[in-house]
Parts: C-alpha cells; structure tokens; sequence
C-alpha cells in the first residue's frame, strides 16, 4: 500500500473508475474544429464558451461529469463552473490522458 493510498488519496485513476462506474458524462470542452480532428468515443462537445448555457441540461442528467480539453486548462474552468452549480465534477484534463486511463 502506499501512502497516498494510505491517506486516502486516490490516484486519478481510481477516480476516473469510480466516477465512469457512476454512468458518468465525459464533456470535452474544446471547440468543434479540435473536437473533430481526435475525440473520446463516448464524450460530448460543448465549448468552454457554452458551459453556462448548458448547465441545466447538464443537470437533467443527474450524473456525474468529466471535463476534457487539449491540455487541462479550459476542462479546470469548466470543471469550477459545473461545481459552482452544484454538479459533481472532475477535471480529466488532456483528453488524450484520459482516455488513455480508459482503456
């Protein structure tokens, strides 16, 4: 065991697991030009720029989320704005490591 494991801390990985067991949403917020040209199977498209306009359909839902983009600055931003509405969220930050842990 280590002490990260220990302490209770789980390793992006576990996190990732336990949020997908939950039928998770995988929102990749880069615009749909980066979106086309590589994309996570399952995610969806909404811009960071439509975030806030999605958030109630994003609630309907009532899952958890997974926000996405090219590097993991725009799915931090996203991820804060989807939290500040009472959304459980976490940042998965560059789409391609995410989905790596997904395979």
């Amino acid at each position: 065991m280590g002490l990260l494991s220990f302490l209770g801390i789980k390793s992006k990985r576990e996190k990732v697991a336990e949020f997908m067991e939950k039928g998770a949403l995988i929102i990749d917020v880069r615009t749909p030009q980066e979106f086309q040209m590589g994309h996570i199977k399952e995610s969806k498209n909404i811009p960071l720029d439509k975030i806030s306009g999605s958030i109630k359909k994003i609630q309907k839902t009532e899952k958890p989320v997974i926000t996405v983009c090219r590097s993991g600055a725009r799915s931090v931003q996203a991820a804060a704005i989807l939290r500040s509405k009472g959304i459980e969220v976490m940042n998965g930050g560059a789409w391609n490591y995410l989905q790596s842990l997904l395979s």
